[in-house]
C-alpha cells in the first residue's frame, strides 16, 4: 500500500510549495506534479498517477481544485479510484473517501465547487459585457506570425504537422487553428 500524492499548479507563475508543504506530513511514498490547466482529465501527470495507483493505495490532494475542476470529473476520477479500492483523502476539504460520510461530502462539495465556477465565469462574461459597452474593453491582442505564409505553405504540404509547428512558433494548437482559418479566407 502507497501513499500518493498529486499537486497540479495551472502556470509556472503559480508555486507548488503551499500544496507540497501541506501533503508532507502523510509519509508520501510517490509524487506527481502538473503544471496544467485543470480543465481536463487529459494530464499527463495525473494520468500517470491513475495508472500507477493500485488497490489500498491511498492518493492525497491539498484540494479538490487540484484533481478536477468540475463535478462530472471530479466524480469520474472518484468513482474510478472507488472501483480500483484506491482510497482518496482531500486535505483542505478534510474528507477521505474511505468513509460513508466522507463519499457523500465529497459529492456536495463538488457540486459547490462548480457552482462557484459557474458563478465565477458569468461575473466574468458579464464584467466584460460592460466593458464592451463603455468602450474600455478591446479583447485578447491578435497574434501576429512573421512570414505565416511560408508556415502555412509547409503544413499544407505535409512537411509539418499542427501539432510540432504550434510548438515551433510558441503558440496553442487553437490560436494556430485561428491563424490557419484566417489565411484560407485572405
Amino acid at each position: 500500500m502507497a501513499n500518493i500524492a498529486y499537486v497540479r499548479i495551472s502556470s509556472s507563475t503559480q508555486n507548488e510549495a503551499r500544496q507540497v508543504e501541506a501533503l508532507q506530513n502523510h509519509n508520501i511514498d510517490k509524487w506527481y506534479t502538473d503544471e496544467v490547466s485543470g480543465k481536463n482529465t487529459q494530464r499527463p501527470q495525473l494520468q500517470a498517477m491513475l495508472d500507477y495507483a493500485r488497490e489500498g493505495d491511498t492518493i492525497y490532494i491539498h484540494d479538490f481544485s487540484r484533481l478536477a475542476r468540475s463535478t462530472k470529473d471530479l466524480l469520474h476520477i472518484v468513482e474510478s479510484l472507488q472501483t480500483k479500492g484506491i482510497n482518496l483523502v482531500s486535505n483542505k476539504e478534510n474528507l477521505d473517501t474511505n468513509t460513508a460520510t466522507g463519499k457523500l461530502m465529497l459529492t456536495m462539495i463538488a457540486a459547490i465547487n462548480e457552482f462557484e465556477r459557474e458563478n465565477l465565469l458569468e461575473r466574468q462574461r458579464e464584467g466584460i459585457a460592460i466593458a464592451k459597452r463603455q468602450g474600455k474593453y478591446k479583447g485578447r491582442k491578435e497574434v501576429f506570425i512573421k512570414d505565416f505564409d511560408m508556415h502555412y505553405e509547409r503544413y499544407i504540404s505535409r512537411q509539418v504537422n499542427k501539432s510540432s509547428l504550434a510548438r515551433e512558433l510558441k503558440i496553442s494548437r487553437p490560436t494556430l487553428d485561428k491563424l490557419i482559418s484566417n489565411h484560407k479566407r485572405k
